[in-house]
């Protein structure tokens, strides 16, 4: 039989398996729970991939089989220790004869551009912006985590819609609609019974508050539409500072892709983002197309099995 590659996009609130062929040819997928790490969290994530990974396989027919290439893209690598953390226990797992652990914009950004220069955003639980120049120099901005980054995230909208909430009820603010239907999301009956929910909640559990916001805004709530408004600016920030960076210029051609559960196509969030690029950005200009990581975590398996070849 072929050779089998395996390509994982592990994000905060889902994960996304695909199983392929030695070209990179799709025989199945699968998707579950989010499989984000954090320090100390790798056994976990690797629990949740390798779930998934197997039912896969048995999808595609090869539950007995080991794959020759697994590459997983997950949010929380960020940091060389972590990402050794998430490899090692992928590897205990004994799923792949080569396991490659890289970011999940690293994995975007490859399906987004291929070996192409541009800026990949990504905007789901959490929040991140990689890119390459021209020249293949590759950086990143933003994800610093849900404690005090995440700009423009769900997690991130999440928290400033717990905090109008609490300044309306204070009197601070004027009387929203985010206050009922925060309350109904976090299905609790006080504003006080707020406190507790957040501190028990996970960031996906606050940023599942994102979509309240989202529809609040659509009835025309002024302080939701303001909110979105800031998330907006927060994420314009990331791509101008990586075209800055990377291009030299914000008036330079800039392709910009979107990725995330906030920013798919029809979303308030990415309507507005992509209005606003024009006057924040000059230069940038939406790659059409949808941004599927997973494939391009299956792409970075196929360049390596023509490495192992070529040996």
């Amino acid at each position: 039989m072929t050779d089998l590659l395996i390509g994982v996009d592990g994000g905060g609130t889902k994960t996304r398996v695909i199983v392929a062929d030695e070209t990179g040819w799709q025989l199945s997928e699968a998707v579950g729970a989010g499989s984000r790490t954090a320090p100390g969290r790798a056994d976990e994530s690797a629990a949740v991939i390798g779930a998934l990974v197997r039912q896969a396989l048995a999808e595609a027919g090869a539950e007995d089989i080991r794959a020759r290439v697994l590459v997983a893209g997950v949010a929380g690598v960020g940091r060389p220790n972590e990402q050794r953390a998430l490899a090692a226990a992928l590897e205990d797992l004994e799923l792949a004869d080569d396991v490659i652990v890289e970011g999940d914009g690293d994995i975007a950004l490859s399906d987004a551009f291929g070996d192409g220069p541009g800026i990949i955003l990504i905007s789901g639980t959490g929040s991140i912006a990689h890119g390459r120049s021209p020249s293949r120099v590759l950086a990143r901005c933003g994800g610093w985590g849900p404690e005090f980054g995440d700009e423009g995230s769900g997690s991130w909208i999440g928290r400033k819609a717990l905090a109008i909430v609490a300044s309306a009820a204070d009197g601070r603010e004027p009387a929203t609609e985010l206050t009922g239907a925060v309350l109904t999301a976090a299905q609790v009956n006080e504003v006080t019974e707020l406190i507790p929910w957040a501190i028990a909640a996970s960031p996906r559990e606050v940023a599942a508050l994102a979509p309240v916001v989202f529809n609040c805004a659509s009835n025309g709530d002024i302080r939701a539409n303001a909110l979105i408004g800031l998330a907006v600016e927060e994420l314009v920030l990331h791509v101008r500072a990586l075209a800055l960076k990377l291009f030299g210029d914000d008036r330079a051609s800039v392709p910009v892709a979107f990725s995330g559960g906030l920013l798919q196509k029809g979303l308030i969030l990415r309507k507005r983002l992509e209005h606003r690029l024009k006057s924040a950005v000059p230069g940038a200009f939406v790659k059409p197309g949808e941004v599927i990581p997973a494939r391009g975590a299956i792409a970075i398996a196929v360049a390596h099995l023509g490495v192992l070849a070529g040996r």
